[in-house]
C-alpha cells in the first residue's frame, strides 16, 4: 500500500468520525429541543383536556346521548338542537363531483366529505381507473363542541347551490339559531390539489370561549393499484412533516403496520402509495395528532392495500362572528417536480436515499432522466443512454480499478510460482510471512498497487445505491413496456410457479436471472487475477464473489423493479467491455514482465514515502548516537 492509499483511507477514516460526531451533536440538541416542546404541549394539552371536562361537567344538560345497542342501527346522536336532530336522521346521501383535467372527485353530503378520488390520467395495473379511494373508504370529519359535541360525519349537510359551481363545492350544516357549519371545497385548474375551508358563523356564542381547538379525523383505505404486493408495501407507508425540518418521518416503513402519536406542531400528513399519496396539509399548521397505518394482506379479499388514519388536534382564536379552519389536499402521483411544484416539502416523501446519494439523485439522475424523456424516446433506451452516460462519467475514476485489476492478472504465472514455492502458507506462519513479503516484492518490482483499485471503487457504490433507491420509486417508468417487461416499475415474469417460494416468490424474473448471470461472469473474470493458491480465505472470497452474489442479487432483484435489474445487467455488460478494452489494449503483459525481468536480483523499488520514512529513522538513529557521544564525554570530565 503506497502513501496515497493509507492517505486516502485516513481522509475516510476522519471524513466519517467527522460526520458521526457532528451527527450526534445535533441529534442531542434537537433531541433537548424535541423534548422542551413536548413538555410544553402536554402541559397544555392537559390543561386543555381539563377545561373541556369542567365545561361539560357544568352542562349535563348539553351532552351527546348515543345509542350503543351493538344490534341495532349505526349508532345516531341525540342533540338539543332540532335542526342538528333531523340533519341525524337523513338516511339517504346526495353526491357531487368536482372534475378538472386531472382529478375527478366526489362528495357526500353525509358529513360533507370525499366519497371517492379518481386520479385521470393513470390506470391501475390491469387497466381499470385508477382510484386513490372510492365507495365511502375515505372520511373527513370535525368535531367542535357547540356547546355539545358535534362530529360533522354523523351528520348530513345542505348543498348551498348559490355558492358552488364548477370547480367550487359548498354545503352547510345549519343550527335552529340561524349559524352553521360551512364546509367549502375548491379545486383548483389543472391540478391534483383542493382547498377546504371549514368555517363556523355565527358559532361565537355557542362555542365555549375557553375551547380553542377542534378534532379532525381524515381516514383512507387505500386500495391496490400495481402488479406486485411486496413491491408496493415495500414503498408505501404514512408520512408526516414538521415545519421546516429537512425530511419527513414515516410510520409503516417496508409494509410493517404502526402508529404513532405526535404532541408537537405538524405541517401535514400523507397517506402514500408506491406511486401515488393522499396528503392533508393544514397551512396554519396542526397542533398535534395521532397517526396509524395498517396493511391488509396479500389475499385480502377487498384488493385493498392499506388502511390509513389521521387523528389531529388544530387551534383557533374563539369569539368572532366567523372562525375559519383552511386546509389543503392532494391527491395525485409521487412524481418529482409535480409535488416540488406546490412548494410545500410534498417531494420529499419520495425515497431518494440519504444526503449524500439524495443529492446525486435529483441534481443528477432525474434531471438527466427528465432530458431524456424530452425526446419521448422508449424507457428502455432511456436506461440505456443513462447507464452509458454514468459510465462515460465514472471511467476516469474506474480507470485505475480496471487497470490495477488487469496487471494483477498479468502477475498470475509469477504468483503461481511462488504459490509452488510456498506450498505450506496456509498452516506455516513462517512460510505464510515469506510469501507475502515476496508478494509483496513482486508488486513492487511489477509497478502494482493491489489496493490502487480500492478507492475508485468507493465512489461508485453512491451511484449504484442511488439507482436502487430511484428505480423502484420513479412513477415515469411505471407501466413502461420494454421488450418482454410489460412494467419497467415492476418485475418482469417469464415463468410463473402459481405458488409462492420462501425469498424466491411466485416467478423467475428474466431481467434478474440475466443480471446475476452477467455478474457471475464479471466476477469470473475479475477472480482471474485473486492468487488464492492453498488460502482457505482467499478460496472462500473467490466462492462469495463469483457464486454467492450473484444469487443473492438474483433473489433480492426478482421481486423488484425490472428497470433496476435492466440497468445493472447494462451496468454489468458494459463494465466487462471497459475491462476487456483496457486490458487489450492499455495493459501489456510484456511490458511487467520485462520490467520483473530487469528487476530480477535487484532490490525492490521503494516508494517516496519508504523512502522519506527511511530517512526520519536514519536521522532519528544519528541524534541518537550524538546525544549517546555526549553523555559519554560529560562522564570523562
Amino acid at each position: 500500500m503506497d502513501k496515497k492509499s493509507i492517505i486516502g483511507f485516513v481522509l475516510i477514516g476522519l471524513i466519517m468520525v467527522a460526520f458521526f460526531w457532528f451527527q450526534s451533536i445535533q441529534m442531542k440538541k434537537q433531541a433537548a429541543v424535541q423534548a422542551q416542546i413536548d413538555s410544553l404541549n402536554l402541559v397544555e394539552q392537559i390543561r386543555q383536556d381539563s377545561i373541556r371536562a369542567a365545561w361539560l361537567a357544568e352542562h349535563p344538560a348539553d351532552t351527546v346521548i348515543a345509542v350503543t345497542n351493538p344490534a341495532a342501527e349505526p349508532s345516531r346522536a341525540v342533540y338539543t338542537d332540532s335542526l342538528l336532530n333531523e340533519a341525524a336522521a337523513v338516511d339517504s346521501a346526495s353526491f357531487f363531483t368536482l372534475e378538472n383535467e386531472k382529478l375527478e372527485l366526489t362528495f357526500t353530503s353525509q358529513g360533507a366529505q370525499p366519497y371517492a378520488a379518481r386520479i385521470k390520467d393513470y390506470k391501475r395495473y390491469g387497466g381499470d381507473s385508477l382510484y386513490l379511494f372510492k365507495d365511502g373508504k375515505a372520511s373527513l370529519g370535525v368535531v367542535v363542541y357547540a356547546p355539545n359535541a358535534v362530529d360533522t360525519r354523523k351528520l348530513n349537510f345542505q348543498y348551498v347551490a348559490e355558492a358552488s359551481d364548477d370547480s367550487t363545492l359548498v354545503m352547510r350544516l345549519p343550527f335552529s339559531t340561524g349559524a352553521y357549519i360551512e364546509q367549502r371545497y375548491v379545486l383548483r385548474p389543472d391540478s391534483y390539489s383542493v382547498d377546504d375551508e371549514i368555517s363556523f358563523v355565527g358559532m361565537q356564542n355557542m362555542i365555549p370561549r375557553n375551547v380553542i381547538s377542534l378534532d379532525l379525523a381524515f381516514d383512507a383505505v387505500i386500495p391496490r393499484l400495481e402488479k406486485g404486493y411486496q413491491n408496493e408495501t415495500r414503498y408505501s407507508k404514512l408520512n408526516y412533516y414538521f415545519p421546516d425540518e429537512k425530511k419527513p418521518e414515516t410510520v409503516g416503513n417496508n409494509g410493517r403496520s404502526g402508529s404513532k402519536s405526535v404532541k408537537s406542531s405538524l405541517s401535514w400528513v400523507a397517506f402514500q402509495q408506491q406511486f401515488f399519496s393522499a396528503i392533508m396539509r393544514a397551512p396554519e399548521n396542526f397542533s398535534s395528532g395521532d397517526l396509524s397505518v395498517t396493511f391488509l394482506p396479500e389475499g385480502d379479499e377487498s384488493g385493498d392495500l392499506m388502511a390509513c388514519s389521521a387523528r389531529m388536534r388544530t387551534d383557533f382564536k374563539p369569539g368572532a362572528e366567523k372562525i375559519t379552519v383552511p386546509l389543503e389536499f392532494y391527491f395525485g402521483p409521487n412524481h418529482f417536480q409535480t409535488l416540488k411544484s406546490y412548494g410545500q416539502k410534498y417531494e420529499r416523501i419520495i425515497p431518494l436515499g440519504g444526503w449524500l446519494v439524495g443529492w446525486f439523485t435529483r441534481f443528477v439522475i432525474i434531471p438527466l432522466f427528465n432530458w431524456l424523456n424530452r425526446f419521448g424516446l422508449n424507457f428502455g433506451l432511456i436506461i440505456l443512454l443513462m447507464t452509458l452516460f454514468i459510465k462515460i462519467v465514472v471511467l476516469p475514476f474506474a480507470y485505475k480499478s480496471y487497470s490495477s485489476s488487469a496487471k494483477m492478472q498479468a502477475l498470475k504465472p509469477w504468483i503461481d510460482k511462488l504459490n509452488e514455492k510456498y506450498p505450506n502458507a496456509a498452516s506455516n506462519q513462517d512460510e505464510a510471512m515469506k510469501k507475502q513479503q515476496a508478494t509483496m516484492d513482486l508488486y513492487k518490482r511489477a509497478g502494482v498497487n493491489m489496493f490502487g483499485g480500492c478507492l475508485p471503487m468507493l465512489f461508485q457504490f453512491p451511484i449504484l445505491w442511488a439507482m436502487f433507491r430511484f428505480f423502484p420509486a420513479s412513477i415515469e417508468l411505471r407501466q413502461q413496456r420494454f421488450l418482454w417487461a410489460e412494467d419497467l416499475s415492476a418485475y418482469d415474469s417469464i415463468l410463473d410457479f402459481g405458488f409462492r417460494i420462501p425469498l424466491l416468490g411466485d416467478h423467475i424474473s428474466l431481467f434478474a436471472l440475466l443480471m446475476a448471470v452477467s455478474m457471475f461472469f464479471y466476477s469470473k473474470i475479475v477472480s482471474g487475477n485473486q492468487m488464492t493458491g492453498n488460502d482457505p480465505n482467499a478460496r472462500m472470497m473467490k466462492f462469495m464473489s463469483v457464486w454467492m452474489m450473484p444469487i443473492m442479487m438474483f433473489f433480492i432483484c426478482n421481486n423488484l423493479s425490472s428497470g433496476l435489474s435492466y440497468y445493472y445487467l447494462l451496468s454489468n455488460l458494459i463494465t466487462m467491455l471497459e475491462t476487456w478494452i483496457i486490458r487489450k489494449w492499455f495493459v501489456h503483459p510484456e511490458e511487467i514482465e520485462a520490467k520483473l525481468k530487469a528487476s530480477e536480483g535487484k532490490p525492490a523499488p521503494k516508494s517516496k514515502w519508504q523512502q522519506r520514512l527511511e530517512e526520519a529513522q536514519r536521522m532519528q538513529r544519528q541524534m541518537a548516537a550524538q546525544q549517546a557521544a555526549g553523555g559519554k564525554g560529560k562522564k570523562r570530565r
